[in-house]
């Protein structure tokens, strides 16, 4: 049975990833640095997803490690990444920015199987309706924005919402289009 660490604490990819590798250890990284340089959000989110590899030591201890990072470009300005709100304030004023609006959600995930890591970066495009004031309201106060990039979960309370126009689900919940793939093929191979 293959060893497999998500190192995330993102439920959306732990249950994706479970479904795959029921023995499934996640544990997130600590003390990451998720800053990136001033470049195209497909460049921010795969240089921060390096970082998180790069922050792994016991390689050996698992047969397979995923980590991965997910971003939405700004509606308006395509080098600047919505990330994760702070704090309520900040996921209002992000749904407010996306409501009624299209966005680009960008994800990359690195997969280290056979001694060496892979990056996929993908992309995919959803769509938000107009919310009204009381919904943007229910979405902040339910807490449902904490710890999501762009303040909400496709897949959450935001899926009566958001629709995905372009592109996959797994992109837009936090694991790269192609490197699910690439995960459901060790999944076969090791089931």
């Amino acid at each position: 049975m293959l060893r497999v660490w998500l190192a995330s604490a993102s439920a959306r990819r732990q249950q994706m990833i479970t479904e795959l590798f029921p023995n499934l250890v996640c544990e997130a990284l600590i003390g990451i640095d998720e800053t990136a340089g001033e470049v195209e959000v497909e460049e921010q989110v795969l240089e921060i997803c390096k970082k998180k590899a790069d922050a792994i030591k016991n390689l050996d201890e698992f047969d397979l490690i995923i980590v991965s990072d997910t971003m939405l470009a700004d509606p308006d300005v395509d080098k600047v990444a919505l990330g994760k709100p702070k704090d309520e304030v900040e996921a209002a004023m992000m749904l407010h920015r996306l409501s009624g609006r299209r966005h680009r959600v960008w994800s990359s995930t690195g997969i280290y199987f056979s001694g060496a890591w892979i990056f996929y970066t993908d992309s995919s495009i959803v769509e938000f309706q107009q919310l009204s004031d009381e919904d943007l309201v229910e979405l902040v106060l339910n807490g449902s924005w904490k710890g999501k990039a762009g303040g909400y979960d496709l897949a959450g309370e935001m899926s009566e919402f958001a629709s995905l126009i372009d592109g996959s689900q797994s992109t837009v919940l936090g694991i790269a289009e192609s490197a699910m793939k690439s995960i459901e093929e060790i999944s076969k191979e090791f089931s």
